[in-house]
Formats: structure tokens, sequence, C-alpha cells
């Protein structure tokens, strides 16, 4: 049996056309972002981790990917994060490792959507619909500004337990010893542009602004500005 390559991009490019072994069978496309940030896209999926990718399709011998659909999003999250004060490129790099800014997206465990709440977590949140991509954001932006408040500022630790939970968190008093998660960790400061060594604390800088706004941000105060950690 033939099959279509996963074919490897930048997570940030958009493809239009990718050519398949002629005569080949008409599915859907499916895509793994992986540890790197690498997008793999097929529609013959090896491993149970890819997910549907909206849009796309197999005609005519390729396999067709809609465009754009990343940059879609990021005006909303970037905007919902500074409404929360939660760093914009901290919350991009959460939906980027999470979903690869697909709305749509589900996992084998049940999270949806571009931040992947599980329904629980939607629930707590008060997000009506996990798929709708303001919702879902507005919810994931929350609760991450929530564990950035629960871990005193401290990214890694807020990051950590945004994959594996709070309990497992607070349990090893750290990065739970999950290979998947510190890899996770790893994944989201690397996007955020953040230091990506889980021995270093990545530290949060919380700032009130003149008009009330608190802002959360990965660059130290200038001196003498009143900031707390």
């Amino acid at each position: 049996m033939r099959v279509l390559r996963a074919v490897s991009v930048a997570a940030t490019m958009g493809l239009a056309l990718l050519e398949a072994p002629p005569g080949f069978a008409s599915d859907t496309g499916r895509q793994l972002v992986d540890a790197d940030g690498v997008v793999h896209l097929t529609n013959l999926p090896a491993d149970p981790r890819y997910r549907g990718l909206p849009g796309s399709g197999t005609r005519s011998g390729a396999l067709r990917i809609p465009t754009g659909r990343s940059a879609r999003y990021l005006e909303d999250i970037h905007a919902i994060a500074r409404q929360h004060g939660v760093s914009p490129a901290l919350a991009e790099a959460v939906a980027r490792t999470e979903s690869g800014l697909d709305p749509r997206a589900r996992s084998p465990k049940g999270a949806g959507g571009l931040m992947q709440l599980m329904p629980e977590t939607a629930l707590a949140l008060g997000v009506v619909d996990r798929f709708d991509p303001r919702d879902n954001i507005n919810g994931g932006v929350r609760h991450l500004r929530y564990l950035l408040d629960r871990y005193k500022g401290s990214v890694v630790l807020a990051v950590a337990a945004y994959n594996a939970g709070e309990g497992a968190v607070d349990t090893y008093r750290g990065i739970p010893p999950y290979a998947e998660t510190r890899q996770y960790v790893e994944q989201v400061l690397r996007h955020a542009g953040m230091p990506r060594s889980l021995d270093i604390p990545s530290r949060m800088y919380r700032h009130v602004e003149p008009d009330g706004t608190l802002t959360y941000s990965n660059v130290p105060p200038a001196p003498g500005a009143p900031a707390s950690r």
C-alpha cells in the first residue's frame, strides 16, 4: 500500500498544496506539532497524536491545506492576554504548543480548542463553547493567569501545571518527572522567547500601570519602577 509521507514545515508557514502519489485515495488532512514546533502533515496518520485539519482534504492526487488559519487568531490571543495581564508572547506560545493554533483540535484525552481546555476546566471557567475561538482563548488565558498567580509568577511552574495539572506540580514541588511535561514546558518557553533551562526558574514580573492595568512580563522593570514579583 502506498502512503503519503508526512511533510514537515515551520509552524508559522502556510501551505496551499502538497503533492501526493498519483491516484492517491481521498482522505482528510491531519497534522502533528512536534516538540520542536514543526508541523507534520499527512492524510494517513500512523501516530495517534495527529489531529484533524479543518478545511483540508485530498483531491486530484494532492493534499490541500487551508492557508492563513494561524494568523487569524493571533490578534485575539494578544488582545485577550493583555486584557488579563498575561504576556501575549506566553499566551501565544501556549496556544501554539497546545493546538498548533487549530480551533477545532481535539486531544485523545478530551481536551479541545485552541488552548485545549478539558470539559471540566471549561465548565469551571464559564466557557460555553470550547470550540469557539474567542471563548476558548478567553478561558485558556484566564486559567494561565490563575496559574501564574498561584505559583507567584513562575512561568515554568504555571506552564507545567497547565499541562500536567496543579496536583502533579504540588506533589512534586516543581515540574513533574514526566517526559511529556518537561518537553511541553521547554517548547512553550522556546516559542515565548524565554530561557529554556528548566533548572533556572523563569520569572514573570508584575507591574501595575497608572490606570490600574495589571501587566505581567518576563522583562525586569526599570530601576525605581513600582513592581512586584
